[in-house]
């Protein structure tokens, strides 16, 4: 469901009415309120409904509303984790108003790692011509180098790598990592992450037999060709990450948490509190994240 307030339900409902509310050989639920839907053609069976009731003003978030948005990601993790569904795809949440009704993560993916026991959850964006994860997310510019470590560049690295091969089907999957500095530091001229910390992860990602390239300068290995060489980029900062992905994927992009025991997939976009109730809210992201959460648990064979 995510936040009621927000183009989260609009969306599902769309593209649940788009998809005729199957997805290959698998039957589409909607995990929360259902009167949060009232009004978009959505059949009674379509839902699997929470406890906890919201109530639904568009562009009007509400903290009241917290405990069914909450109820409804606990209750769709444990389906998954049951093996009765097979993934999990959730719309857009707004964590300031979580976190004003007491709710402790900083946003899904924590909640997830948290709900499942997984120690480390990595975030991919992912396209038609393009795959890429951030080591680090959400923090300042200023602070990523101090960030930096072989050991989180190599943990991330295997774990996506690990995920090319069970959730993409890629048998001998290549990552690409890019440099932190302008032109991966120029040999030290432009910084020196690259050489003290970055390469040195990836020649033992190599010494374990991964397919690793890098560190490569960032501004160049976005482009057709360079895409090519790889499967997956690993970025050292969300706008090294994010910017080429949402280029190339602006409509179609999907947010894949990866690490898991279970198949999460979201749309890559917010709650767009500014667009809610004006029926101009587009579908497509939100449709490619059922399609690629389908594709990732036929590839597991979870049922």
């Amino acid at each position: 469901m995510g936040e009621p307030a927000g183009i989260g339900p609009e969306v599902a409902a769309a593209a649940f009415h788009a998809l005729n509310g199957v997805i290959g050989r698998y039957v589409l639920k909607i995990v929360g309120d259902p009167s949060v839907f009232a009004g978009m053609g959505l059949p009674a069976d379509a839902f699997v409904p929470t406890d906890a009731r919201a109530v639904r003003v568009p562009g009007k978030p509400s903290a009241a509303n917290a405990a069914a948005t909450v109820e409804a990601i606990t209750k769709a993790v444990t389906l998954c984790r049951a093996r009765i569904a097979v993934a999990l795809v959730t719309a857009p949440i707004n964590k300031h108003v979580l976190m004003q009704s007491g709710f402790r993560f900083p946003g899904h993916t924590d909640y997830l790692a948290h709900l499942t026991g997984t120690r480390r959850a990595v975030m991919m964006l992912a396209g038609a011509s393009l795959r890429v994860v951030p080591l680090t997310v959400h923090v300042s510019i200023a602070s990523v180098p101090w960030l930096l470590s072989q050991e989180a560049i190599i943990e991330t690295a295997e774990i996506t790598l690990e995920a090319l091969t069970r959730d993409f089907g890629i048998a001998r999957p290549r990552l690409a990592v890019a440099g932190l500095n302008p032109h991966a530091g120029e040999s030290g001229a432009l910084g020196g992450e690259e050489d003290s910390i970055i390469a040195p992860a990836i020649a033992e990602l190599v010494a374990r037999g991964h397919r690793v390239t890098g560190p490569l300068p960032s501004d160049t290995m976005f482009h057709a060709e360079a895409r090519a060489g790889y499967d997956a980029a690993l970025c050292m900062y969300h706008d090294q990450a994010l910017i080429p992905i949402k280029t190339l994927s602006f409509w179609d992009g999907v947010n894949v948490t990866l690490g898991l025991p279970i198949v999460r997939t979201s749309p890559d976009h917010g709650t767009a509190f500014a667009i809610a109730g004006s029926g101009t809210a587009d579908p497509r992201s939100m449709i490619a994240a059922i399609q690629m959460a389908a594709a990732m648990a036929d590839a597991r064979a979870i049922i």
